[in-house]
């Protein structure tokens, strides 16, 4: 018995490498998870929502420094009259030392153009529920390995700057959706105000937010054994929001050195200068807090939608085909067989859904 208390305790003494008893070398497992992650890259899908003339094109052309709308067409006065609210959504691969990013963003050409923009909203709701239907359908498939994440993880909601505050279509579009998105007030074109004037509409931007109980994305608390650099860096941020940015892809020279920004009778406004506007900082918030906003997506609105989704009892639809799926002659043995076997489990849902509404009818 002695023995064997003996060797009990001596097997639980770990030796991975080192001379120090006990050393186990779990403290290294932050840095696999984040080697696998750079290996297999990044997506994240991000949402812009304005009037025409915002800038919004510029400014993510100007925050990931890539032509995302080639082929842009601007539409005359007489077409906005009658234009109905589009979704596009353009997909670019950015690579950044030897990180991949797989940036999807969603451009509503047409929302806040119309004389009646009563239903300016709904195609974008409607696009946003579409996402996270396809994500349910392929999370509740068989092959899970390869899904393709397209649901909207941040919207930047574009305020014109020539008003007083926010317009009713401002308030009630981000009523409709502070639910289903992360949302980021953001004040277009900061170049045409002054100082004084940016920093009293923002003022008025955020009073009428909290009036009309709208949530926008806020910021994650630091943790106290955070450093105090980053601890600064985010209380800046949280007090520069609504951000007031203007963008420009255009280099000039200011002063031997090469700037973006845009040129004036009266001087350049530097696009990247933390004095001129909050470009800066609204890149910085993205970047930093890009995971917390996948978090966030996915703890709260996802699964807000998928609770309501469910509670409802109906069983989950299938995939729709493509035209790759349609072509019988490409697909293989393996999706067949998939294919089958995902069209039994929907049969199966049916049947549960069935006998759940006639065992709810007969205790009634």
């Amino acid at each position: 018995m002695g023995d064997n208390k003996r060797m009990s305790s001596d097997s639980c003494k770990t030796f991975s490498g080192n001379d120090t008893p006990g050393y186990v070398g779990f403290a290294n497992l932050p840095n696999q998870v984040h080697r696998k992650s750079v290996k297999k890259g990044f997506e994240f899908t991000l949402m812009v929502v304005g009037e025409s003339g915002l800038g919004k094109s510029t400014l993510v052309n100007s925050l990931f420094l890539t032509d995302l709308y080639p082929e842009r067409v601007v539409p005359n006065a007489t077409e906005k009259t009658n234009q109905v609210v589009k979704l596009d959504a353009s997909t670019v691969e950015i690579e950044e030392r030897g990180v991949k990013l797989r940036l999807t963003v969603v451009d509503t050409p047409g929302f806040g153009d119309a004389i009646d923009n009563s239903d300016s909203f709904r195609a974008i709701i409607q696009y946003i529920d579409d996402q996270f239907e396809r994500f349910l359908r392929d999370e509740s498939g068989l092959n899970r390995r390869n899904i393709v994440d397209n649901r909207i993880h941040c919207c930047f909601y574009f305020i014109s700057p020539f008003g007083h505050g926010l317009k009713p279509l401002d308030i009630e579009f981000m009523k409709q959706l502070h639910g289903k998105v992360n949302i980021v007030p953001v004040i277009a074109k900061a170049d045409v105000l002054t100082k004084k004037e940016m920093l009293r509409l923002k003022k008025r931007v955020m009073e009428e937010i909290e009036e009309n109980g709208i949530k926008t994305y806020a910021l994650p608390d630091c943790d106290s054994d955070e450093d105090e650099e980053y601890k600064v860096q985010v209380k800046q941020l949280k007090q520069a929001i609504p951000f007031a940015v203007c963008g420009s892809t255009t280099l000039l020279e200011v002063k031997g050195r090469k700037v973006r920004g845009r040129l004036y009778p009266w001087g350049v406004v530097e696009v990247e200068n933390p004095d001129h506007c909050d470009f800066i900082k609204l890149r910085t918030m993205l970047i930093t807090h890009m995971q917390d906003l996948q978090e966030v997506t996915q703890d709260v609105h996802y699964e807000n939608y998928r609770s309501e989704r469910l509670a409802k009892g109906a069983p989950v639809p299938p995939r729709r085909q493509t035209i790759v799926d349609s072509d019988k002659n490409n697909i293989s043995e393996k999706d067949r067989i998939l294919q089958e076997k995902e069209a039994e489990l929907r049969r199966m849902q049916e049947m549960l859904a069935h006998m759940q509404a006639q065992m709810q009818q007969k205790q009634q």
